[in-house]
């Protein structure tokens, strides 16, 4: 009987040997990052604009791409993900895009170590494909420009909302990603109208 079981154990062992290896599975990544193309706006401003905190609404603030399927349903794709946090990549492109503008003199990122006078905040409320009845990508987000003074006046200069839906050609993760980005760009080329608009009339800074 014990020469039996260890005949057994020995077939087993090269049997699995024998199976092919197979590769770990390695999620597929993607970027979001609109690029503002055209010439550059008159500019309004000599000051910095610092490029303030990116927050992002969960379930929407992970890597993985979000699908809305129901009402209530909403579904994580971990083998698809954007290849970093949407609240870094929203953040660095926002950054690109106002510096391509020309309205400030610079806009810096959070690790820039200058004193800020303009800071501009974002909540990103929605970003994910909306899969309910036609294929959508889903974004909306609140800018909140505001001054460094000496704390005897309202430091808000604006906040303003923008949502976007795109129509996709397909359910594939990439038209999602290509959705989102055409999204993304359509909300800064508004705001962006909007940010000229403020740069024309900031308030003082602290000291000034």
């Amino acid at each position: 009987m014990m020469k039996r079981i260890l005949l057994s154990v020995i077939v087993l062992g090269l049997f699995a040997c024998s199976l092919p290896s197979r590769a770990p599975v390695t999620p597929t990544a993607f970027m979001v990052n609109p690029e503002r193309s055209g010439e550059p706006l008159k500019n309004r401003s000599s000051f910095w604009l610092k490029i303030g905190s990116v927050s992002v609404a969960p379930p929407y603030d992970g890597r993985s791409l979000v699908y809305r399927l129901g009402d209530q349903r909403f579904e994580k794709d971990f083998y698809n993900v954007y290849t970093t946090l949407p609240a870094d990549m929203i953040s660095n492109a926002e950054r690109q895009w106002i510096n391509k503008s020309g309205i400030f003199s610079a806009a810096v990122g959070q690790s820039n170590s200058f004193f800020p006078y303009y800071t501009l905040q974002a909540t990103v409320n929605e970003f994910y494909g909306d899969y309910r009845v036609k294929p959508e990508a889903v974004v909306s987000i609140e800018f909140f420009l505001t001054v460094t003074n000496s704390g005897k006046g309202n430091p808000i200069i604006g906040s303003n909302r923008y949502s976007k839906r795109i129509a996709l050609k397909d359910n594939t993760p990439a038209a999602l990603v290509m959705g989102q980005q055409q999204a993304l760009a359509e909300i800064f080329k508004e705001y962006e109208v909007q940010l000229d608009k403020y740069a024309a009339n900031l308030p003082k800074p602290m000291g000034y």
